[in-house]
């Protein structure tokens, strides 16, 4: 099995725990936190395109950490 996006994984995740079966009521807290949980692994996978980009020699990130380009772009 290939590994799920942070796209693939939050919708994953609303079925898995119910919200779509119309059984179980989604709260702004529950949304929250699965938001901040998609947004963590999405982060990861900028990091890694960026980092795999530079390893092929693709572009220029102006020198900047991985976390510093994710910051200045996406934040």
């Amino acid at each position: 099995m290939s590994k799920q996006t942070s796209i693939e994984w939050l919708v994953d995740q609303l079925f898995k725990q119910g919200y779509f079966d119309g059984n179980k009521p989604l709260s702004i807290t529950n949304l929250d936190h699965l938001q901040h949980q998609a947004k963590a692994i999405h982060r990861v996978e900028i990091m890694q395109a960026v980092n795999d980009g530079k390893r092929m020699g693709f572009g220029s990130i102006e020198n900047l950490s991985l976390e510093q380009y994710y910051e200045k772009e996406f934040t």
